[in-house]
């Protein structure tokens, strides 16, 4: 915890900026683009199989979403599991690892409803 607390003060010197730029940079890397955080919230809510993900996140196309999942589930942050039934089912999980974003995704909520209002304000 002190580590995360100690880059999250304001840099002193050159290395400490520059290993802060590297931890977002890494961070951004894993979860960044627009549809990562959104797969993310949309497991919250239980397992789901594709196509399911596909409706409830709404406007990825089905390539798109194949390669997120492809990349949260070699970043730990998603489970594929597959039944052998006839038809086969593939349902995607959060895994336990994904709980290290809850803190991250209620900032960003928090911070998303904030800067949503405060541009109601100024129109």
């Amino acid at each position: 915890m002190e580590v995360i607390e100690e880059m999250l003060s304001k840099p002193h010197n050159a290395q400490q900026c520059k290993a802060r730029l590297n931890a977002v940079g890494d961070a951004i890397y894993v979860i960044g683009g627009k549809w990562k955080l959104r797969i993310i919230i949309a497991l919250s809510e239980g397992n789901r199989r594709f196509n399911e993900l596909q409706r409830v996140i709404g406007g990825i196309s089905a390539r798109v979403l194949s390669n997120e999942l492809k990349d949260l589930e070699i970043n730990g942050f998603v489970k594929r599991n597959v039944y052998p039934n006839t038809p086969v089912i593939v349902e995607y999980e959060l895994t336990e690892y994904s709980q290290t974003l809850d803190h991250v995704l209620q900032a960003l909520a928090d911070w998303g409803a904030m800067h949503r209002e405060k541009i109601k304000s100024m129109s």
